[in-house]
Formats: C-alpha cells, sequence, structure tokens
C-alpha cells in the first residue's frame, strides 16, 4: 500500500487550524468538562465570553481579571463544598472580539464543550445574543452590562451585575447642565449600548430644558482618530460633551477635544472609568468638569482595600470596578452553589442567588449588594463622581 502524500497546501492549512483554534481559548486549566481534572479533583468550569483583543481587550481583560482573581483565591483555600464534595473552579475563557455573533457561538461552545451552568460576559450586545438560547441551552448569563432591556426580557436566568445606567442620567445632566450650560453634543460609543443610553439620555436633557446640538457615534473598533468628528461637534459650540466607550478610546476623545480648544464638561458613559481615562491621558487636569461613575479606589466598603492590594500585586495595574464586580459576581454564585446543594443545576443556582449574596464573606465585599432584584439585577448602590480641580469628588444623586 502506498503512503498518502499530503500537499504542501494542505498541512500548512491544518497546522494553521489548530494554532488558531489553541490561540482563541485562555483556561486556568484547560479541562475538556465539569467533574474530575487531572489530578482527581472534583471542578466546576465557569465560562467567559469577552474582548480579549482589539480596541476593547483592555476592558475585556479587566472584567476577566476579577472572575480568575476569585477563583484563583477559592481554589487556593481549598475550593468549596456541595453536599460533602470539594469543588474547584476552572475559569475557561474565550475572546469574542467584541462582537455578538462570535459571543453566541462562544456560549454554545462553552456550554456543549465544557459544560459551563455560568458564562460571564461583559457587554450588552453579547448578553442579547446569548438570551435567544440560554435559557432552552440551561445556562445563566452573568452580564457585566448596565443595560436595562436585558433584564427586562422576562430572561429568567440572566443576573445583571452592576447598576443599571438610566439612574445616573439625572443626577449626571443635573450636574453639567448647572456648572457649564444646556447646549449638548453627543459622541458615544457606536455599540448598541451606546445607542440605548443615547436613547434615554437625549430626551431626557431636553426635558431638562437643555439643547441637543449634535448627535454622531464613535466606532472605536474602526476609528482611532477622532479629529474629524470633535471639529465638526465643536463647530456647534456646545456647553457639554456625552461620550463613552471602553476607557482608552475614551480618553482620548477627551484629549483631542481639549487640544481642539474645549472647554466644557463631559458626561462619561459608566462603561469608562474616570481613574481609567486618567492612566491614559496622564492627569485629571484634561477631564475636569467630567462626570461619571465614582472610581474603584474611592470605596469605603470592608473588601475594597484588600482587593486593590492584591489585584496591584497580581496584575502590577490599578484595580477597576469591572474587576471588582465581576469578582464579587463569582463569590455570590459559589455561595448560591453552597445554598442550593449543586453545582451543576443552573435553575437551583439562579433561584438561591439571593442567599448566595448574603452569604459572600465580609472580606470579599468590595461592594454592598443586599440582593437580586424581581428584574434579576443585583441591587447595588450608584455612587458618583465629578472632576474638580485636579480631584475626584463625591456627587450626591439626584432624586
Amino acid at each position: 500500500m502506498k503512503k498518502r502524500k499530503w500537499p504542501i497546501a494542505a498541512m500548512m492549512t491544518a497546522v494553521m487550524a489548530l494554532m488558531l483554534a489553541g490561540c482563541n481559548s485562555s483556561t486556568t486549566n484547560n479541562h475538556a468538562d465539569s467533574g474530575n481534572n487531572d489530578d482527581g479533583k472534583n471542578v466546576v468550569n465557569i465560562g467567559y465570553s469577552g474582548p480579549l483583543s482589539g480596541p476593547a481587550a483592555y476592558y475585556g481583560e479587566r472584567t476577566l481579571n476579577g472572575v480568575k482573581m476569585a477563583a484563583e483565591e477559592i481554589n487556593k483555600n481549598g475550593g468549596f463544598e456541595v453536599n460533602g464534595k470539594t469543588y474547584q473552579i476552572n475559569v475557561v475563557s474565550l475572546d469574542d472580539k467584541y462582537l455578538p455573533n462570535e459571543t453566541a457561538a462562544n456560549a454554545k461552545r462553552l456550554v456543549q464543550e465544557h459544560h459551563t451552568p455560568i458564562i460571564f460576559t461583559p457587554h450588552s450586545g453579547g448578553v442579547m445574543a446569548m438570551q435567544v438560547f440560554n435559557q432552552t441551552d440551561n445556562f445563566i448569563i452573568a452580564a457585566y452590562t448596565s443595560e436595562p432591556k436585558i433584564t427586562e426580557t422576562g430572561n429568567k436566568m440572566t443576573i445583571r451585575i452592576p447598576p443599571r445606567y438610566d439612574g445616573y442620567i439625572p443626577t449626571f445632566t443635573d450636574y453639567v447642565m448647572k456648572r457649564f450650560g444646556k447646549k449638548l453634543a453627543a459622541l458615544p460609543t457606536a455599540t448598541q449600548y451606546g445607542k440605548d443610553w443615547t436613547e434615554q439620555l437625549l430626551p431626557y436633557w431636553e426635558k431638562q430644558g437643555g439643547e441637543v446640538v449634535y448627535n454622531t457615534s464613535i466606532d472605536f473598533t474602526k476609528d482611532t482618530d477622532f479629529f474629524t468628528i470633535i471639529t465638526n461637534a465643536l463647530k456647534e459650540k456646545p456647553d457639554v460633551l456625552f461620550i463613552g466607550g471602553p476607557s482608552e478610546p475614551t480618553a482620548k476623545v477627551v484629549k483631542q477635544a481639549r487640544e481642539l480648544g474645549f472647554k466644557g464638561g463631559f458626561i462619561v458613559m459608566d462603561q469608562a472609568k474616570l481613574d481609567e481615562m486618567k492612566r491614559t491621558i496622564g492627569s485629571y487636569e484634561m477631564l475636569e468638569g467630567a462626570i461619571g461613575v465614582m472610581p474603584l479606589v474611592e470605596s469605603k466598603e470592608a473588601g475594597a482595600p484588600q482587593f486593590a492590594e492584591n489585584y496591584r500585586a497580581k496584575y502590577n495595574a490599578e484595580p477597576s470596578s469591572e474587576s471588582a464586580y465581576n469578582y464579587l459576581a463569582l463569590y455570590a454564585f459559589v455561595e448560591a452553589m453552597k445554598a442550593a446543594g449543586t453545582v451543576d443545576d443552573p435553575v437551583a443556582i439562579r433561584e438561591h442567588m439571593n442567599e448566595g449574596l448574603k452569604n459572600i464573606p465580609e472580606d470579599k465585599q468590595v461592594y454592598i449588594v443586599p440582593s437580586v432584584g424581581e428584574d434579576g439585577g443585583f441591587e447595588s448602590k450608584i455612587t458618583v463622581g465629578a472632576v474638580e480641580k485636579g480631584k475626584v469628588v463625591p456627587i450626591e444623586l439626584k432624586k
């Protein structure tokens, strides 16, 4: 029998396919499914799909860091016990490049190949893509997005982790209107999340007597120089710019606006964080008059200082609310598994989430979340800060 000869092109194609498949997945320990690992230990796989490449990669990495950090702490402390068995956590992470269709494909893979009862994702488009089938495929979506719509669909297997963004709008509007004026130019991210934020903010702005003088969006996956867009917006002489998206490109929008002579204020969508923007552009000077989410490092909660210290030591970077909220969420899910008496029944785990939140150890409470609301969202407190004279100061919520 003659040996079959493979054409060189075919061999190269096969090798490249294997390489790409390997590059698409990052795991703490790459087990095929939940069960026993190579050491005979019981393992629960937790899924993650988010942007780990492209312009939003830094944002995706921060959210994933929080999940991984909690998992590693739990494992280091001996795992967790359910019904007499001790389990370790394995985080299986896949890159979706911030594309909802990729999130959906990743979720199918995570459930079918890794039997993940929970999948974290940090963008509303990805959440909505998974909500099409997560109840039938039986997994919980751990949604790091403040988009209210994701918990208004009746999907009982979705947990929204951060506060709803519409809770920020009255305070943000009141602050910048009083300080800078009533003419607003909107330059948010072009994602679905940015569109939804815009649809909520602009009518409210006008209802308060404001005027929207310019309205467009920025596609951070394609645009890296915002000169033309910002120049066109500033021609309309706005008092305030509404901006947002991942922190790093949003900070670059601020920098270019200042370089073009803009002296007004900024409404910063809650995805971007003031302290992270500061690190991108070097100081708070350019961010004077910006209002956004209060940085994690200013938190007074019991678990925040130790979390920040541990995060810096592990990642050589400043912690963020993305990392902290996802860290807290994994602890809540583990406590819910313990309360439910199961690691592989997502419905039962979901039903015990309030017990899970209640049982989070005090030293892990980077935020205080007393319960999950009827809509499926963490009922955490909204905290707002604004940049005044080179530092972030707390702003009282407008009721």
